[in-house]
């Protein structure tokens, strides 16, 4: 479950910026491992925090729609803050178990010293993150590692995600209002698609493409968890929408998965591409939606891959011949019918 992942993630983390702190005051001072220890962590537990989207959930995303020398500054105005408070709360601790003697200021507000070692971390470690924001994780993981190379056959599910009505929005209201309506539809997907572990693998026109490894997918149902969450979040913010867009979006949702080829192409702009059967047949199902008239499709080859959430209602729409394909396509459509527990997503 995700909750692990990110337990861990977060406890290695701090292991590794504890035994930093404690390393710093050995080299610095000659001693006080504990004190560099407790500090490191206190400082770096509030950006930890943030970063995670587990404080400050509003700023985040405020922070995070700004041209990239603004979010740059920004972010690193906010780390301050965040430097400042976990560094006194250290003070405070160490204070009050008696293992620091200092007078309360020292203790309290760091030096100049410490600010700058700290922002010679953390101006990196911006830079990284928006570069990381900009790819996707997996993809800048996979730039970084080569791993994309040369291409390789790997198992992946798709969700081919459509915003209906789209056309007749942008004739009412400009293509300006309407880039504004996509622009805060694609934001509402990015925490579903981050709490499942998925990834953004593109932006088309009004549709966007996101992928996981197939083991990933599967496990949890993470994929059809997905799809019902960001239906859920879209619906839970319907009165924004319509005070904002005047209308609530409605979406068009395809999952399928198989065997793809994947590799890194371009030269000047690097991209992962993913290639074959399995990608052509998941927008040959998004289309379905429309001719069948069911938000949400599923391959009935990969639902069988998975036990479906209780809450998910399957209806059994048959096969259907897919342009390209020479084998029919067996069809289900998911719709909630159910009470939904708070889900987490998987490893």
């Amino acid at each position: 479950m995700r909750w692990r992942f990110s337990m861990f993630e977060g406890i290695l983390l701090l292991l590794i910026v504890g035994s930093a702190g404690a390393v710093y005051a050995w080299v610095t001072f000659g001693g006080g491992g504990l004190i560099g220890a407790t500090y490191a962590v206190f400082i770096c537990m509030p950006i930890l925090a943030f970063e995670r989207h587990i404080i400050f959930r509003r700023l985040y995303r405020k922070i995070h729609s700004f041209s990239t020398p603004i979010f740059f500054l920004a972010t690193l105005a906010v780390y301050f803050v965040l430097i400042d408070v976990g560094y006194a709360l250290a003070g405070l601790i160490m204070q009050m178990t008696g293992h620091l003697r200092e007078d309360w200021l020292d203790a309290l507000v760091p030096s100049t010293t410490v600010l700058l070692f700290t922002f010679a971390i953390a101006g990196p470690l911006v830079f990284i993150l928006r570069v990381r924001e900009l790819l996707g994780r997996d993809v800048f993981l996979s730039l970084l590692t080569g791993r994309y190379r040369k291409p390789i056959q790997e198992e992946r599910v798709f969700l081919f995600l459509d915003l209906a009505g789209s056309t007749s929005y942008a004739e009412r209201n400009g293509d300006l209002r309407m880039q504004e309506y996509l622009g805060k539809l694609f934001t509402t997907l990015a925490d579903p698609v981050l709490r499942y572990r998925g990834s953004i693998d593109d932006y088309i026109g009004d549709a966007a493409i996101i992928t996981w490894p197939f083991d990933r997918a599967v496990n949890n149902a993470a994929c059809v968890h997905c799809v019902f969450d960001i239906l859920d979040a879209i619906e839970a913010e319907s009165h924004r929408w319509l005070k904002e867009f005047g209308e609530v979006p409605r979406l068009r949702a395809a999952l399928h998965g198989g065997t793809i080829v994947a590799a890194e192409i371009g030269v000047d702009k690097h991209k992962i591409t993913y290639f074959g059967d399995t990608v052509n047949t998941t927008a040959r199902l998004e289309g379905f939606c429309k001719t069948l008239n069911h938000q949400v499709l599923i391959s009935t080859d990969l639902a069988r891959k998975m036990r479906l959430p209780h809450y998910v209602r399957v209806e059994d729409l048959g096969e259907h011949a897919v342009k390209g394909r020479g084998q029919k396509l067996g069809v289900l459509a998911l719709r909630a019918g159910g009470a939904r527990a708070p889900q987490l997503a998987v490893n």
